[in-house]
C-alpha cells in the first residue's frame, strides 16, 4: 500500500501527503505577569503605600493601571524601588534620583554628582571605621574610666 511497481520494475512512493499546509503553527501559550497591588508592593518593599504615591507623583515609579480603587504595579517596580532605596542611602533627593532614572550616558553633571557622593560616602566611611575602632578599643579598656584612658580619647577625638 503506498506503493506502485511501473512495468519497468521501477517503484514509485505513491502515498498521499495528508499534513493541513494551510494550517498556522501552533505558538506556546505564555501567562500574563501577574500585576501586584499596592499592599503587596508595599510589603515587598518595606514602604508605605503613600510613599509609593509619593513616589509615583514625582515620576519614579509608574502604576500599570488599577484594580477597583486600588493601584496594580508590574514586579519590575520593585527593582526600580530598590535602585530608588539605595540612592536615598546615598543621600540623593528625589529630585537627583528622577534625573538618575533618565539621564543618558552624557550627562555629565550628574555623572560629576555621583563621584562627588562617592567622595562624601568614603570619607564617612572612614569616619564610621574610627568610631568603630574607638568602641572596640572601650569595650576592652584596662582602665577604670574611659575618659582616663588617652588612646580612647585620641580615637574619639579623630573619629
Amino acid at each position: 500500500m503506498g506503493a506502485h511497481t511501473d512495468t519497468a520494475g521501477t517503484t514509485t512512493d505513491t502515498t498521499t501527503d495528508t499534513t493541513d499546509k494551510t494550517s498556522t503553527p501552533a505558538l506556546p501559550l505564555t501567562t500574563p505577569t501577574p500585576l501586584l497591588d499596592i499592599g503587596e508592593v508595599a510589603t515587598h518593599s518595606g514602604l508605605a503605600p503613600s510613599a509609593l504615591r509619593f513616589y509615583e507623583q514625582r515620576g519614579l515609579i509608574e502604576s500599570a493601571g488599577r484594580n477597583g480603587l486600588r493601584r496594580t504595579y508590574s514586579p519590575i517596580v520593585l527593582d526600580r524601588l530598590n535602585l530608588i532605596a539605595c540612592a536615598r542611602q546615598a543621600g540623593f533627593s528625589v529630585a537627583e534620583i528622577g534625573r538618575f532614572l533618565t539621564a543618558g550616558p552624557g550627562d555629565t553633571e550628574l555623572r560629576e554628582r555621583m563621584t562627588a557622593k562617592a567622595d562624601d560616602l568614603d570619607q564617612t566611611i572612614a569616619r564610621l571605621t574610627r568610631m568603630r575602632a574607638a568602641l572596640r578599643h572601650g569595650a576592652t579598656c584596662p582602665h577604670e574610666r574611659l575618659v582616663d584612658c588617652p588612646e580612647f580619647m585620641a580615637a574619639v577625638k579623630e573619629a
